[in-house]
């Protein structure tokens, strides 16, 4: 009787296992899905934490002036929206924005 007891609670967690590691990976998923979201993008420069100087240095035709200004509108307006806002600032044009815009994130 002990034993039929055993094969029965055996062929439960056999049962109910295939569940646990359906929602154990579920959850791992969502987990990485999540971290990735909040890593930063490498290889980009951020409009909303990036200082002139790394705007300077790291966006094409973007010098000293223009980087103060990039820094200047966004401490007026507050953090950029999109990154399309930047065509907000003045001296930022569409040709000088589509060079940088692959190298630009928020």
């Amino acid at each position: 009787m002990l034993r039929a007891f055993f094969s029965y609670l055996l062929l439960a967690i056999l049962a109910s296992s295939p569940g646990l590691v359906h929602a154990a990976s579920a959850s791992r998923v969502e987990a990485s899905t999540l971290v990735a979201r909040q890593m930063p993008v490498p290889n980009r420069v951020h409009l909303n934490t990036a200082d002139a100087e790394t705007l300077k240095r790291e966006l094409s035709g973007i010098g000293r002036t223009k980087a103060e200004a990039i820094v200047k509108h966004r401490e007026a307006y507050g953090p950029f929206d999109s990154i399309d806002e930047l065509l907000e600032v003045k001296g930022i044009g569409k040709t000088l924005f589509e060079r940088n815009r692959e190298k630009l994130a928020l």
